[in-house]
């Protein structure tokens, strides 16, 4: 499964001016150091995101020669951080702070905080902002991909939106690289659209695609039929308290319960993080019955299931789930019919996977065609999807907006675009299908920040 805790160090770094008087003092660099920290502890830290510092370096739990980067370095590497936020406390050292981002090799953020204090003689104490151009240089020769926040108080609301942005980004590459997707059976033969390169994105990502055939799926779904009565009769009980599941009976709706044990057994066995499943031909002839209901149940576990064997499609599911810390729920509808009165707005929509937690406030929620139906909440979201075509891949990242429109069967919901044709045209042109991800709230600028640290990725903005 994902992964949504995060370990990010703190990396409070200063220059060593030796006996030098004035500029570069390091009490006031220390000063900074400890008043920095202490805020990211109280305001940042969660049960997702945890942090830690360079206490036990030093003294002062500052860098301030190559010594001492190499000594953080073997340190936070033995701590598994999953980031590192470099912090000139003073002018800084952009090689001590280089050498340390390379050795720990993880995604890295700089920053400097404002200098605002000035002697009536001229002396200034920290020059912050002039040594954060040196260390972004000394990271740019070393091809140490980085993400910066400008130079502001602690306090300003653009630190809190980089500072939260680069906590997403870093919870996305955790769980990007080396994903295992659980392939469960072939994809639909119509789907060619869905045709993906295991061994491209081995090599290029690290992402694993581990198969399942259907025999095991049959042997699985009998077993947990025979075995978990108790388990399934709660599961169609709390499913009828939410769902009219009119005509369906319970032996049907017990076949579909089974889905969800039989998916969550199969990704502990196999390791894996995430799912791209046949859903809607060999699973009625291999079990009778339609996974879609339990990938809805699974979503609001945070478990990620995408339709129609889509690697791509449970690959762009598992980002979004990411950069929210998995706090929000993401879902899988595609590009369907326009609106018939409104040439921006564009009905999202699929068969019936999505959680019932996304249901619109006030709708019924039904089962239709053993597929769970019912629109979407009212909102903002992003939509993103990640594909290829020639060997290039790259990003797709946008939001929209709800709107009102016609009712239909399945999950849907009206999606108000700046410019629709924009997105229609990215969807022929390629290398993108009508398959996308969403999720609640607008994570475009993650999305953005997260392909500078995955190379052969690029972000796609239309």
């Amino acid at each position: 499964m994902l992964e949504y805790k995060i370990k990010i160090a703190l990396a409070p770094i200063r220059r060593n001016n030796g006996p030098r008087p004035g500029l570069f003092n390091p009490d006031y660099a220390i000063a900074r150091k400890r008043e920095i920290c202490a805020y990211i502890y109280e305001k940042y830290a969660s049960d997702t995101v945890e942090f830690v510092d360079l206490d036990f370096l030093n003294e002062e739990g500052l860098i301030s020669d190559d010594a001492d980067a190499e000594r953080a370095a073997e340190t936070l590497t033995a701590q598994k951080v999953d980031a590192l936020f470099v912090i000139n406390c003073n002018f800084g050292d952009e090689e001590a702070a280089g050498r340390m981002a390379k050795k720990i090799g993880k995604p890295v953020l700089i920053w400097a905080p404002l200098d605002d204090i000035f002697e009536e003689d001229g002396i200034r104490y920290t020059d912050s902002q002039c040594g954060l151009f040196a260390v972004s240089k000394y990271l740019q020769r070393n091809h140490i991909p980085f993400s910066h926040i400008p130079n502001c108080r602690i306090t300003d609301p653009e630190f809190d939106a980089e500072l939260r942005r680069f906590i997403s980004v870093t919870c996305m590459v955790k769980n990007f690289v080396g994903m295992r997707i659980l392939q469960i059976g072939l994809r639909p033969k119509p789907f060619t659209s869905v045709i993906v390169n295991e061994g491209e994105l081995m090599e290029r990502f690290g992402i694993s695609v581990v198969p399942v055939n259907l025999a095991v799926i049959i042997q699985k779904h009998r077993e947990i039929m025979e075995t978990m009565d108790e388990v399934l009769e709660k599961d169609i009980a709390s499913f009828k308290l939410r769902f009219d599941v009119a005509p369906l009976d319970d032996p049907q709706l017990k076949r579909m319960m089974a889905f969800k044990h039989l998916y969550k057994a199969l990704l502990a066995e196999y390791q894996c993080d995430v799912i791209a499943g046949e859903c809607w031909t060999a699973m009625q002839i291999a079990v009778d019955a339609m996974p879609c209901c339990a990938m809805g149940e699974l979503a609001d576990e945070r478990i990620i299931v995408a339709c129609e064997t889509d690697i791509h499609g449970a690959i762009t599911l598992a980002l979004l789930s990411a950069a929210s810390l998995g706090r929000s729920v993401p879902f899988f509808l595609e590009f369907t019919v326009r609106h018939p009165e409104n040439p921006n707005v564009e009905m999202l929509w699929h068969c019936g996977p999505a959680a019932h937690s996304l249901k619109k406030a006030g709708a019924e929620a039904k089962v239709f065609n053993h597929k769970c139906s019912f629109p979407i909440k009212d909102g903002k979201f992003t939509i993103a999807r990640m594909d290829v075509i020639g060997g290039e891949y790259s990003l797709l990242a946008g939001t929209f907006k709800s709107a009102g429109g016609p009712h239909t069967f399945g999950n849907y919901i009206w999606a108000q675009f700046d410019d629709f044709k924009k997105w229609e045209k990215k969807a022929i042109d390629g290398p993108y299908i009508h398959h996308m991800a969403e999720i609640e709230g607008d994570y475009v600028a993650a999305l953005t920040e997260f392909c500078k640290f995955i190379p052969d990725l690029k972000i796609d903005l239309p």
